[in-house]
């Protein structure tokens, strides 16, 4: 096979574009492997782990726009040129329909203000652009008196505070930058489940955590009266919880909300003092899930209205709890511990490591939390929770390791992994190689915005991946958790049955997920 690449100096596509390009391309007659990207060094490195990098590609720059194509001799030039063809695809034709029915038409604004004299019933605006131009269409949405749904990150944060106390002065909510799901009277916005409505509200700085807690609400028969996303840097010191702080008060006055939600990584200090003030304003019943946090580290007495939990599981336990009219939630018998001293058998005696592939970095870091609890060695992590145990090169695991693909560095001219399952199958394919690893641990996150079947694509590479490690006289173990509900696009019950029949072992929570992990290389770990 023959390698070649195309460079497009300061070319810029949204990611998505260029994922559809490199499918079609693979599709190609005599097309090995091909890659879209943006030529930052993390995708050199990954385009190098594949066997793609060409000297045109490594020269690149990170606002080049790089394409290879592993191919035949016969193929490799037709393959470039059909990506040359791929990309110059002419956008939908801008209409001049009469504002208000211009989307039934099939329009498709190309500007805010555009898109707001069309749909001038409208009260808020979701923005999802490259982060330079970010801030400038959220100031545009806010003089025109929207909320606003700030997808887009690269956002500083200067300019998030401003936005922010700008909005908060004239009642607006500014969910985000970074905000990836939200649900407002029933709407998904961003990455987000199909929920039932009901009595539980949320508002979350935390986008999958937001999305754990409502599907597995949902899948105990409780449903939600809104899911606000702050956006992660929310409960920062620089920003001061102010958009969290606004939802919990909407929420504290809202009729129809009565258990209340909030979840967050570890906040600062002063911005969990504002929140617990908050929270003692009113007699509503309240969870407060900052990660890892508990009622004594959070210095607070739990009183009969708030509860302070340590992970997403818990949050949702303890809500459907309350709702249910019960005090608290039992965790006893969620484990699959049955069948422990089996799996173990399973292993041989140098498979005493876990590798983790996430999409969800809520989920990455819940499931570090109860490793640190639960594992003797240190969790490496591009994303860990003490600074001490991060990858020198995402790249490579060691040890045990827990990679949060999510993050920008694997996200930077390429999709979402929650979008696209191509890096991590990569990934999983070459963990699977090292003679040390036991137990590969997966989540997978459906909804809209998520890929439209991702248990098809990772069951075909789990299958590979076991017939790489049977050639090695290995066996590897595969655990995962779905975060979802069957009235999702994808239908969880297909996705988990998909997995299952690759051998998958399934957790009915990320929690619970890491913690069999955990009991599987507790011996050795």
């Amino acid at each position: 096979m023959a390698v070649k690449s195309l460079v497009k100096p300061s070319a810029y596509y949204d990611s998505v574009t260029l994922m559809l390009v490199a499918r079609e391309l693979v599709r190609l007659p005599g097309v090995n492997d091909a890659a879209a990207v943006m030529a930052t060094e993390a995708n050199k490195a990954i385009l190098l782990q594949a066997g793609l990098l060409t000297p045109e590609a490594q020269a690149a720059g990170a606002n080049d726009l790089v394409i290879v194509v592993s191919a035949t001799d016969e193929t490799i030039d037709e393959a470039l040129s059909q990506a040359e063809r791929l990309l110059q695809k002419k956008q939908p034709e801008v209409a001049s329909e009469a504002p208000g029915q211009a989307f039934a038409q099939g329009y498709r604004p190309r500007t805010l203000t555009a898109a707001a004299k069309a749909t001038p019933q409208a009260n808020l605006a979701l923005i999802s652009v490259a982060g330079r131009y970010a801030a400038d269409e959220a100031w545009e949405a806010l003089h025109r008196g929207l909320h606003v749904f700030l997808f887009s990150d690269n956002v500083s944060i200067e300019d998030e505070v401003m936005l922010k106390r700008y909005a908060a002065d004239r009642g607006l909510l500014v969910m985000g930058p970074g905000a990836g799901t939200a649900i407002i009277n029933g709407v998904a916005l961003g990455f987000a489940n199909v929920v039932p409505r009901g009595p539980v509200g949320l508002v979350s700085a935390a986008g999958t955590g937001l999305q754990e807690v409502t599907s597995l609400l949902a899948r105990h028969g409780v449903g939600i009266t809104q899911a606000i996303g702050t956006g992660g840097r929310d409960t920062s010191q620089a920003v001061g919880g102010i958009t969290m702080l606004m939802g919990l008060q909407a929420l504290q006055e809202d009729n129809n909300t009565e258990v209340i939600v909030l979840i967050s990584k570890p906040a600062a200090k002063t911005v969990t003092q504002k929140v617990l003030d908050q929270v003692n304003r009113s007699q509503k019943p309240t969870v407060v899930c900052f990660l890892g946090e508990d009622a004594r580290s959070l210095g607070v007495e739990e009183k009969k209205n708030l509860w302070a939990v340590r992970t997403l599981e818990e949050a949702a336990l303890q809500s459907v709890a309350i709702v249910s009219g019960k005090k608290d939630f039992d965790l006893s018998a969620r484990d699959l511990s049955d069948n422990i001293t089996e799996l173990r058998r399973q292993l041989q005696p140098q498979q005493r490591y876990l590798r983790a592939l996430f999409s969800g970095g809520t989920l990455c870091y819940e499931a570090q939390l109860i490793w640190r609890d639960q594992l003797k060695e240190p969790v490496f992590s591009n994303a860990p929770l003490d600074e001490g145990n991060k990858l020198a090169d995402s790249s490579h695991s060691q040890g045990h390791t827990a990679i949060d693909l999510g993050e920008e560095e694997f996200t930077v001219g390429r999709p979402h992994p929650m979008i696209d399952n191509d890096l991590r199958i990569r990934r999983l394919l070459q963990e699977v190689q090292q003679p040390e690893v036991g137990v590969v641990l997966l989540d997978v996150v459906l909804g809209y915005g998520a890929h439209p079947d991702p248990a098809s694509e990772l069951a075909e590479a789990i299958r590979k991946a076991q017939e790489t490690a049977a050639k090695a006289g290995r066996k590897v173990i595969f655990v995962a958790s779905i975060t979802g509900t069957d009235g999702d696009p994808q239908n969880y019950s297909r996705q988990e049955q998909l997995l299952r029949d690759s051998g998958v072992i399934l957790c009915p929570s990320n929690a619970a997920a890491a913690r069999l992990t955990a009991r599987i290389l507790e011996e050795y770990g």
